[in-house]
């Protein structure tokens, strides 16, 4: 297990944890969260070794492997497959073990060597990592070129998938979903679930934490309080808390009030004398409630849209790609669109599929490959790009940048707009060079927002937000009174501004008819309709080599069918046990729905509950992921 004990810990003069104790046990996979700046990656650097506390200690197992994502990657020829292999530090050790045998002619140490080797199962390591970096985004090309051509966004990726092949005990992930399509983040989340270690994540994306903490860590006021379930259940239960202790609080003003007034009128009174004095006695020995004093969440302030043209825009048979004239660079093809004043849009495909490059050819960032496109009079576009931040001047004040937008408006109507973002005071004046990636994030939004657009395209708009902005942008984008098309891998995001789905795949454009659930599924079953391609090639393959099949072997009807009616009988097992685990779930649900439950006195109960209803829901996913690949399987044989 992992304990803090009496940690304590200060950056410069601004003191970040304060005399915490606290207990972490094996196998719990944990979410942290706070405000920016409460000191979650400052706790990471602590648990790293890299940050020594001020007072106290932490301390786990020394035996422990601990991994992470590395922050820079170096510039290397070695492949991506190499690089990744890398993370797997005891396979390494053995490897060299092997090379120092060989050269020094030991024939025994080296067959200890192969020997530990094979017992590390180093020969099924490269498929391993294979299936990182594939399950990351990576193609099979991609796996065998150097690091040093990849992009930042892509070598991030590999110093993930570097640490997910370390044999680790602890796992430590400092927001390891920025650099994620949709597809790779449902890839991880699967994958975390199984991870047999104890995790440590930190994130801003809701939909993650809930789908693979079981554990949450919330920082505030220099102290780290111990929730247990994911995230929604934190929220939760920290809502009943605050309620309740408001409550507390309101009650004992009443007492505190009651008790001053009685002092206040009878304390000269030489009869009422010790009445009084006994009634400040208990003034002074009473334990003071805290008032609730939640940060104060800021909300994005939204001009009404100019009015727009319907339809917007029309796409009739568009390709988009980067060169124009030349069909055969084009990413997305034939793409015939009429948008329609009000439509609200979630764009979903894999990175490289071409979302990006069709929201830039509907901006006109982009000119099309080939194909018409309409526009209509009076169309005013907002286009968010995923580095829309990298185009603003750091020597300049947030009110400069506004200011050029419309330099005859008046400076107050300025400030004004600007603090609806909550650029205030100094803030709007001073320039931007030191502010943090969620703060240019958000100056940039207001920018293409001070333009009243009637169309607004985003792409990415909440890769450097921290939880409660994302929380005031899907408030705000859910009232924006325009049209919207939105590419975001936060699935909060896109569920609660957008009410229909296109999937951008194979170089086409086409509805989605589902919700977000049903896209995973999809890409569940595309997955495993890949699988079954490779091992049906190879099968072909092994087919094609030389020499006689053997007699015996059973014809290939009969061993599908046996097939199919083994994998339907394990299919009836798991909808029994599918069954079973969503009863459980509705009746504990029944219980988390019972405010009475969130009484202080039962609050070990409640915490017992809420582990038992994260189990469940680990449960039901596990088994849901099983019975899919079952069906897929049962398909497949016919």
């Amino acid at each position: 297990m992992i304990c803090l004990k009496q940690f304590t810990l200060a950056r410069g003069t601004k003191s970040l944890f304060d005399n915490v104790s606290l207990t972490l046990n094996i196998g719990e996979r944990i979410g942290l969260v706070g405000a920016n700046g409460a000191g979650k990656s400052t706790l990471f650097a602590a648990l790293l070794g890299q940050v020594p506390p001020d007072f106290g200690e932490i301390f786990w197992p020394p035996s422990w492997q601990v991994a992470h994502v590395a922050q820079h990657t170096p510039t290397t020829d070695k492949s991506a497959l190499a690089y990744t292999l890398d993370g797997d530090a005891a396979l390494c050790k053995i490897e060299a073990s092997i090379a120092a045998a060989a050269a020094a002619g030991d024939g025994l140490a080296e067959a200890n060597a192969h020997a530990a080797f094979a017992e590390a199962d180093g020969y099924s390591a490269p498929a391993r990592a294979q299936a990182l970096l594939l399950g990351l985004g990576f193609t099979l090309e991609q796996t065998n070129q150097p690091v040093k051509n990849f992009s930042g966004g892509w070598r991030m990726r590999l110093n993930l998938a570097q640490a997910l092949m370390c044999r680790s005990d602890l796992l430590l992930l400092d927001e390891p979903t920025n650099h994620l399509d949709l597809d790779a983040i449902i890839w991880l989340e699967d994958w975390l679930r199984r991870y047999a270690g104890t995790l440590v994540v930190i994130s801003h994306d809701r939909e993650f934490l809930d789908a693979v903490c079981n554990v949450t860590l919330h920082i505030e006021a220099q102290q780290v309080k111990r929730y247990s379930g994911n995230y929604s259940q934190f929220e939760t239960l920290r809502a009943q808390q605050l309620a309740l202790q408001q409550s507390s609080y309101n009650k004992q003003q009443n007492r505190i009030e009651h008790l001053q007034s009685f002092i206040d009128r009878f304390k000269a009174k030489a009869t009422k004398a010790r009445q009084a004095q006994s009634r400040i006695k208990a003034l002074e020995k009473m334990e003071r409630v805290a008032q609730v004093r939640e940060d104060s969440p800021f909300t994005f302030k939204f001009r009404s849209a100019t009015t727009a043209p319907n339809p917007l825009l029309t796409f009739e048979k568009v390709s988009c790609g980067y060169e124009p004239g030349k069909r055969e660079t084009a990413i997305v093809n034939g793409v015939t669109l009429s948008l329609q004043n009000g439509e609200r849009i979630g764009l979903l495909g894999a990175n490289g599929q071409g979302k990006s490059t069709l929201i830039k050819t509907l901006a006109g960032v982009l000119p099309s490959v080939a194909g018409n496109i309409c526009r209509g009079t009076g169309l005013q576009i907002g286009y968010f790009a995923q580095h829309q931040v990298e185009t603003l001047q750091p020597a300049d004040s947030a009110l400069q940048h506004l200011s050029r937008l419309s330099p005859d408006a008046r400076e107050q109507e300025l400030r004004n707009f600007l603090g609806g973002f909550n650029f205030r005071g100094d803030m709007a004046t001073t320039p931007i060079a030191p502010f943090s990636g969620g703060e240019k994030a958000r100056l940039a939004l207001a920018l293409i927002l001070w333009k009243r657009p009637n169309l607004l395209l985003l792409d990415e708009p909440t890769n450097h937000l921290d939880l409660e902005t994302r929380d005031a942008l899907t408030i705000a984008l859910a009232q924006f009174d325009g049209t919207l098309i939105l590419v975001s891998h936060d699935r909060y995001l896109l569920s609660a501004t957008t009410d229909q789905f296109m999937l951008v795949a194979k170089g086409q454009l086409q509805p989605f008819d589902g919700d977000l659930g049903d896209y995973r599924d999809w890409l569940l079953r595309e997955a495993a309709a890949t699988r079954n391609a490779r091992k049906n090639k190879a099968s072909r393959a092994q087919d094609a080599a030389p020499g006689e099949k053997h007699k015996s072997q059973p014809q290939p009807q009969a061993s599908n069918r046996l097939n199919a009616t083994q994998l339907k009988k394990q299919s009836a097992k798991l909808e029994r046990e599918l069954e079973a685990l969503n009863a459980k779930k509705s009746t504990l649900d029944t219980f988390l729905a019972d405010t009475e439950n969130y009484l202080p006195e039962k609050q070990a109960s409640l915490n017992e509950t809420l582990k038992r209803h994260a189990d469940v829901e680990k449960q039901l996913a596990k088994a849901e992921s099983a019975w899919l690949t079952l069906q897929e399987e049962i398909e497949q044989a016919g």
